[in-house]
């Protein structure tokens, strides 16, 4: 082998290897864990969805700041509804494979008082604004460039920073009732709504 040949074949195996270590880091971790060391008591089902029952659900820290428009959202003021909390960047493939359900599941349950919250990290802000524009995302995404907001926002355990897209299910009290740490089809968002909205805020 010529050695234009082996130099070429190494920087294709070290693109490949750039790449394989992208895509790992955007399309989330194993199943069955919690991440960052906190024991947050998920219990993770096949799927790859945590729920916690009623009287063991962590509230998130302050989840406030600045939005992708320019506007200004506190996730706090949302309390006494069902909040759908969406961690993605413009970057991620996997978030483009899910923003069409998002999209779609929040139209249709805004009406039935679900509140959808986009937390968008480590992204480049017109190219976020061009993929909320692609894909006629509806609802607001907080704007955080350096990932602050999901390092600090939540209990520790509750989120990897390195799993995005992640999501999360606040109760009307406030509370993280489920979450699920990778991208998720139509059918898989809805299943984590639809029995946190059959519940009544502070009851069963």
């Amino acid at each position: 082998m010529s050695h234009s040949r082996a130099h070429r074949g190494l920087l294709l195996t070290a693109g490949a290897l750039a790449a394989a270590l992208a895509l790992t880091a955007c399309s989330g971790s194993p199943k069955g864990t919690s991440g960052g060391g906190g024991n947050t008591n998920f219990v993770t089902d096949v799927d790859g969805i945590a729920t916690l029952p009623k009287g063991e659900r962590p509230a998130p820290n302050e989840l406030a700041g600045e939005t992708l428009d320019g506007g200004r959202l506190d996730v706090a003021d949302l309390k006494g509804k069902v909040v759908v909390l969406n961690l993605w960047g413009e970057w991620c493939n996997p978030c483009r494979a899910e923003a069409p359900h998002f999209t779609k599941a929040a139209n249709e349950l805004k009406p039935k008082g679900v509140e959808f919250v986009g937390i968008n990290t480590r992204s480049n802000k017109l190219k976020s604004l061009e993929f909320e524009k692609d894909f006629e995302v509806p609802y607001p995404s907080l704007f955080d460039p350096y990932g602050k907001l999901v390092l600090n926002g939540f209990p520790k355990g509750a989120v990897q920073p390195q799993a995005i897209p992640s999501t999360l299910v606040l109760d009307r009290d406030g509370k993280i009732a489920a979450r699920a740490l990778k991208a998720l089809s139509e059918d898989e968002l809805r299943s984590m709504i639809t029995p946190v909205l059959a519940e009544k805020a502070g009851g069963q």
